[in-house]
């Protein structure tokens, strides 16, 4: 007999979640975005913030937040695709915040990532370091990517702050330890769908133990979804299931998740979600 999936939980109506970690630019959801978007809705999940990773995805998440109110955009340079990025890279970028700023929310994705050096660490840690500075001159809150990178990660961020406009550390993958050092550079710890897996252990005690003013949400879609979804695309009506995972190991409700990450995600990028 076929195993049905496990619906997705119920949040009361005056709950929602924000989305604070997704990739809609990405050519999965080209076809469906329209649907994407309402499943969100309909699921209690008000806004969704679209990530840059680089110029091109900067530019195509902010032309979605143009035409879908529930959706804001960053933009940014991805520890990947820094070698491809020179002076006038980061000219344009500037220009581009400039010129949408109602639109844009925060910067990033940046940081370092070691598990998949497209491009030396030194050039990673070079590019990092002149992002940060200018996320600060541009008064923007920093998304950080850190793979396989924290001590340096952690350096930088202490050597280039203090961070007026806070941050947020995406997708986190450290242990305890390290999510401490994190909140007190008065950055958020954001938990995805990681949590409710099997082996993500480490995960779910930093989920369990970190206060809940400190956690914000995401779905990092399309990668990365949870149970029962894993290895299929993610999709931003799935952060139910990471809520759910974060109210089961704190032992409090769905709806304080709910309240509480989406309150944290709209004081750090500085914005009121749309009804």
């Amino acid at each position: 007999m076929k195993k049905t999936k496990r619906p997705l939980p119920v949040l009361q109506a005056d709950s929602f979640l924000i989305d604070s970690h997704c990739h809609l630019d990405m050519s999965c959801y080209e076809e469906d975005l329209g649907q994407v978007l309402a499943r969100a809705k309909s699921n209690g999940v008000r806004s969704i913030i679209t990530i840059g990773i680089d110029e091109k995805s900067s530019k195509t998440a902010i032309e979605l937040a143009k035409h879908h109110s529930m959706i804001k955009a960053t933009v940014g340079i991805h520890p990947h695709d820094v070698k491809s990025a020179d002076n006038s890279t980061y000219t344009r970028l500037k220009q581009l915040v400039s010129d949408n700023r109602e639109h844009i929310v925060g910067y990033g994705e940046i940081g370092l990532d070691y598990a998949k050096q497209y491009a030396e660490p030194a050039l990673q840690k070079k590019a990092f370091h002149k992002q940060l500075l200018l996320a600060k001159e541009l008064c923007l809150p920093v998304i950080i990517h850190d793979r396989e990178a924290h001590d340096d990660t952690l350096k930088s961020l202490q050597l280039n702050g203090p961070f007026p406009n806070g941050g947020v550390m995406h997708c986190f993958s450290g242990d305890m330890d390290f999510a401490k050092k994190i909140i007190d550079l008065g950055f958020f710890i954001s938990i995805p769908g990681v949590v409710t897996f099997k082996n993500g252990v480490d995960l779910q005690e930093v989920a369990k133990h970190i206060p809940l003013n400190s956690l914000i949400l995401e779905t990092d879609g399309p990668f990365l979804a949870p149970v029962p979804w894993r290895g299929k695309r993610n999709e931003s009506s799935y952060l139910l299931y990471t809520a759910e995972k974060v109210a089961e190991l704190k032992k409090i409700s769905l709806e304080e998740v709910a309240d509480t990450t989406s309150e944290n995600v709209a004081r750090l990028f500085n914005y009121s979600p749309r009804d």
